[in-house]
């Protein structure tokens, strides 16, 4: 579903074919977080919206969009056809609403798009890339489009960072990976404190950002473009 990073290779066909099972286990009322996402983009979005998923492969909160809107239409990006694949099968009858396509955020089309989405994605984004892609999505919305985020966000000070990585590992990981989970988030991942997420959002140009989902190491927010 979502590159480690803006540089590194997008994930493979073996990360694929487990990461629904695997964000199930990892990420808290993920069934929540797409219900709460698709009521914060129909709050502003018109009936026959045109939405932007950043991160789409996997599918995962385009079926949940597309489910509880029929005349949503969208567009998702993402760097791995691997991924991508996994979507297609994911959205099933929605497929016809969808348009899935392998690349980054500058490989998005202009839109203007009513609302955009991207869940579980940016804590694979380096920290210098951030504000530029949030910066590309906003400037492809039209003016008061939602947009709503999630990923890992956590103090970054210590101690509070590793005792929140334990946390992390603890939660969704298995006693046999732990310690490798442990050394990927620590390390491969770019994680910003729930501070400076709020910032680099309103840096990006976003309005009203509101904190609406947290759960153990993860969480979400809703701005306008």
């Amino acid at each position: 579903m979502k590159s480690p990073s803006v540089d590194s290779p997008a994930f493979t066909a073996a990360h694929a074919s487990s990461y629904v099972e695997g964000t199930l286990r990892k990420v808290p009322g993920l069934a929540a977080l797409h219900r709460m996402t698709s009521m914060l983009v129909a709050e502003r979005a018109p009936v026959q919206a045109r939405v932007l998923v950043l991160g789409a492969g996997g599918g995962m909160e385009l079926k949940a969009l597309a489910d509880d809107n029929s005349g949503w239409r969208f567009c998702g990006i993402d760097p791995s056809a691997d991924m991508l694949r996994v979507a297609e099968q994911t959205v099933g009858a929605h497929l016809a609403r969808v348009h899935l396509q392998q690349g980054y955020i500058g490989d998005a089309p202009e839109g203007p798009f009513d609302a955009a989405v991207c869940l579980l994605t940016l804590h694979f984004v380096d920290r210098p890339q951030r504000l530029d892609t949030l910066e590309q999505i906003r400037r492809r919305l039209v003016p008061g489009a939602p947009f709503v985020v999630a990923h890992i966000s956590f103090p970054q000070s210590e101690p509070e960072r590793s005792t929140w990585i334990a946390r992390h590992v603890a939660f969704g990981g298995t006693a046999s990976d732990a310690e490798s989970a442990r050394q990927a988030i620590a390390t491969k991942l770019s994680v910003l404190s729930p501070e400076e997420d709020e910032a680099v959002l309103r840096k990006a140009g976003f309005s009203d950002v509101r904190l609406f989902y947290a759960a153990m190491t993860f969480r979400g927010w809703v701005g306008y473009a």
